[in-house]
């Protein structure tokens, strides 16, 4: 038998030893490193929300005839809208010619409403005092029938021609005349707008001479002899 001599293992020294362990250690780490992360593509699937489904009032999904009920309600919702504002719009247009046709209303009743004829006063004394006493009163002078009556018979007996040809006023040129005797001086200072400009003017000569007496005796009322 032939004699063989094995070869003796060769010698690992302490280092190789421990440098075989830390290669072997780091692999291992990697292996399971490997093996514990996910890829990408599993992450992005995983990680990604689930699709929103719409729901109906009790939490179950919306069904085609659910989405088609919607669809009416909301029809009928733009519906009634639209149908309230045409109400509003026809109210607001009724409400316009209603006051368009109250106008026109007033403005007929204004038109064939006559204006009221002046007041007319009879062509005496009596007429005479009462259109004076009108007009004293439109201009805030004071005075009465009374007053005015009892003067007029005092000064020219209700004559409205009557002159005075005889006292001071005669003798310096300018007599009193009218019913209440008034010279023509005191006729243009105390004249009442809206008369006529003349003396022995009715009208005239009565507010005029009232107009005096307010201003000098408070009113006609007070005077009971010349003045």
């Amino acid at each position: 038998m032939p004699n063989f001599t094995l070869p003796r293992p060769a010698r690992i020294t302490r280092g190789q030893k421990v440098s075989a362990a830390l290669v072997a250690t780091a692999s291992c780490a990697a292996a399971l490193a490997f093996t514990a992360a996910p890829s990408n593509a599993e992450t992005t699937a995983a990680d990604a929300p689930a699709a929103v489904k719409p729901v109906s009032a009790n939490g179950l999904p919306l069904t085609a005839k659910d989405r088609a009920d919607d669809g009416k309600k909301a029809q009928q919702a733009a519906s009634s809208v639209t149908a309230g504002h045409l109400k509003v719009t026809a109210v607001e247009k009724q409400g316009h010619a209603a006051k368009q046709a109250a106008n026109r209303s007033v403005e007929r009743k204004a038109i064939s409403t006559p204006k009221a004829a002046p007041k007319r006063y009879a062509n005496n004394l009596d007429g005479w005092i009462r259109e004076s006493l009108a007009i004293m009163k439109d201009k805030g002078i004071p005075g009465s029938y009374e007053g005015l009556h009892r003067n007029i018979m005092r000064e020219s007996a209700g004559d409205p021609n009557a002159v005075n040809d005889w006292d001071i006023n005669a003798i310096n040129g300018v007599p009193s005349k009218g019913l209440l005797q008034v010279i023509q001086p005191t006729f243009d200072t105390y004249h009442v707008a809206g008369t006529p400009k003349k003396l022995t003017d009715p009208i005239a000569n009565i507010t005029a001479a009232a107009n005096y007496a307010a201003h000098r005796y408070g009113s006609i009322d007070n005077v009971n002899s010349a003045y």
